[in-house]
């Protein structure tokens, strides 16, 4: 059954790019309401659909929502990849700025939020989207592609110069609570020279040591170091599934990222929602409805190090 948050979850914090500070509020929906963004700040028609034909297309470094009165979120890709791994189908999240807060970088502080507030069942079933045919797209060396799968699945792959990523892959069965148990608090991540260059943009403004992940070369210079020696591949994995999220529904299929980024695995559902022949909408039966992400997810799922904050 489709489910929603059951009480309102506040997050506060900086945006990453922005530096501006915002409070974030998930809140209960009904059933096919799907997810939805609401600047609180601004007036007119303020509503943002959490949507693939929604996101600003080139857009770089995050994923941007603008809906038709030109009303923008951006960075919502923690948050989407949250409530997609908690199994939460139906919320309105408000928040009073452009940006929302990056926290720690990783998605655990809005995985923490949605299960200490729990979900509520709905009164309705959950459908999803069950790949059927491959769709795959190109933008240089990057790669971005779905297949058939009864589950979903990401295969992720990167390469790097710095040392201290190098070459990661990584495959993970989404299904259940592995989202949380894997990939939940994984932070984001970059090269200090690409910290430098983002600032003289005017770009990464809220960006901190506390908030990415910051390499050099073979050093980590982040205190505290690395959360996972694959930090990075499961970030990007993290990304992919909040990116996901945006098809309006869970996907049924494997996807394969080869230095693939936000942009690219949103021209991916673009090419897929393109091809009528290549998905369909399905009704979930019980056995199908228990492969999602989130389903059957228990605190103990949180990484150890977290267990902790929920009482």
């Amino acid at each position: 059954m489709q489910t929603t948050v059951k009480n309102p979850v506040s997050f506060s914090g900086t945006g990453l790019h922005s530096g501006k500070p915002a409070t974030l509020i998930v809140r209960p929906a009904s059933a096919e309401y799907g997810i939805w963004f609401r600047r609180t700040d601004l007036s007119g028609n303020t509503l943002v659909p959490a949507r693939w034909d929604a996101v600003i297309e080139g857009a770089a470094l995050c994923t941007r929502l603008r809906n038709s009165a030109g009303i923008e979120v951006s960075t919502v890709e923690h948050i989407m990849a949250a409530l997609a791994g908690c199994g939460i189908h139906n919320a309105l999240i408000e928040v009073d700025g452009p940006e929302v807060p990056i926290l720690d970088g990783s998605a655990h502080p809005f995985v923490e939020g949605l299960m200490r507030t729990g979900t509520q069942v709905l009164n309705a079933p959950v459908r999803a989207f069950e790949v059927l045919k491959p769709v795959e797209v190109r933008q240089g060396e990057a790669i971005a592609r779905l297949e058939p799968s009864d589950s979903l699945y990401i295969d992720f792959k990167i390469e790097f110069d710095d040392a201290a990523i190098g070459k990661q892959y990584k495959t993970l069965n989404l299904a259940n609570g592995n989202f949380v148990r894997e990939l939940c608090d994984s932070r984001t991540f970059c090269r200090q020279s690409d910290v430098d260059a983002m600032r003289a943009q005017g770009l990464a403004l809220g960006g901190t040591m506390e908030n990415a992940v910051v390499v050099d070369g073979a050093k980590v210079l982040s205190p505290g170091g690395l959360r996972h020696d694959d930090e990075a591949v499961r970030h990007k994995m993290l990304d992919a599934l909040g990116d996901l999220a945006l098809a309006g529904a869970p996907v049924l299929g494997r996807y394969t990222g080869f230095r693939a980024g936000h942009a690219l695995t949103n021209k991916l559902l673009r090419a897929l929602f393109a091809n009528p022949d290549a998905f369909r909408m399905i009704t979930c039966c019980e056995t199908t409805a228990a492969r999602l992400p989130g389903a059957g997810l228990h605190k103990s799922d949180l990484p150890q190090r977290f267990l902790q904050e929920i009482v």
